[in-house]
């Protein structure tokens, strides 16, 4: 795997061995490789608390040495492209780049950057390294994913984590509906849309969205409000009784308390949201270590 920028660009058999590499990390069946003669940047144009933390304890724990990059002290406050900032840290020494920034597919400007990058989050593109957190935890429960029934709910037509998602559970066998408001929508995707009611009983995995605000205009969020969005859309404590028992609920992060899910649920019996953050770290190390390993960086 020279570099990972979406789902679309994994087969199944690389996403297997990713998850069973990190689940071995969280076993602790094997040791660490360890890079120690290695750099990384971390270049997030976007705020960021999971991902770009787990990142950097992931790079820590592989040895890497992190060179220290904030966008509100660097060159781009000067005018400085993201190509010409990839290119000045490659320039001095940069082994790999792990990247978010607000653009969709930002990474089709950085052909002739010479060194890996890994897709921390492209606008409302994807988010690989989260989909297949979420395919770690899915895994860890099921042992499988085909026959698995999914229902992703809320703003899908901003949510990277949703498209990740759709691609790498169909591809894996597993059948995907949403649930969302009309006005969030994404018809370029072609699973079905579902009354949550009407599927709450029937899903093994419930994957809820963050509603994302900065990504809407005033008439949506206005929208939004009048809607009472958690009784219509979000997992109440009654819809949460409905699932089945071995039925599972995520959240890719931050929660909306309230809003997505009943606050009471978060830390409930069939949630794996904090186990979600958990093992974000070990499948980034995965991630890590399975690109300097194609690159011959060991």
């Amino acid at each position: 795997m020279q570099q990972l920028l979406s789902m679309e660009h994994l087969t199944t058999d690389e996403i297997y061995h990713l998850i069973q590499q990190a689940c071995n990390y969280k076993a602790r069946n094997i040791n660490s490789p360890q890079y120690s003669k290695h750099f990384v940047a971390n270049l997030f144009f976007e705020n960021s608390t999971r991902t770009k933390s787990s990142f950097i304890v992931a790079e820590q724990k592989l040895g890497l040495n992190l060179v220290d990059f904030e966008t509100t002290t660097s060159s781009v406050q000067k005018g400085e492209s993201l190509y010409d900032t990839c290119k000045t840290l490659e320039s001095i020494g940069v082994d790999l780049l792990v990247i978010r920034h607000f653009q969709n597919a930002y990474y089709e400007e950085l052909n002739n950057i010479n060194i890996p990058i890994i897709n921390a989050g492209d606008g409302s593109g994807q988010h690989p390294t989260q989909s297949l957190l979420d395919l770690m935890t899915v895994y860890e429960s099921f042992d499988s994913f085909k026959g698995l029934n999914v229902v992703i709910c809320g703003d899908i037509k901003n949510s990277r984590v949703a498209r990740s998602n759709y691609y790498s559970l169909r591809a894996l066998g597993a059948n995907v509906m949403f649930s969302s408001p009309d006005s969030w929508k994404d018809d370029t995707l072609e699973a079905p849309y579902v009354d949550i009611d009407d599927v709450i009983e029937e899903v093994d995995i419930v994957m809820l969205l963050r509603v994302q605000h900065e990504r809407h205009n005033n008439d949506e969020v206005l929208s939004f409000e009048s809607n009472d969005y958690h009784k219509l859309y979000g997992l109440t404590i009654e819809r949460y009784n409905r699932l089945k028992q071995q039925a599972i609920v995520m959240h890719p992060a931050p929660v909306n308390r309230g809003v997505e899910i009943d606050s009471s649920l978060v830390e409930a019996p069939k949630s794996r949201i904090f186990q979600q953050m958990q093992n974000g770290m070990y499948l980034r190390m995965a991630v890590i270590d399975a690109v300097l390993q194609t690159k011959g960086e060991q």
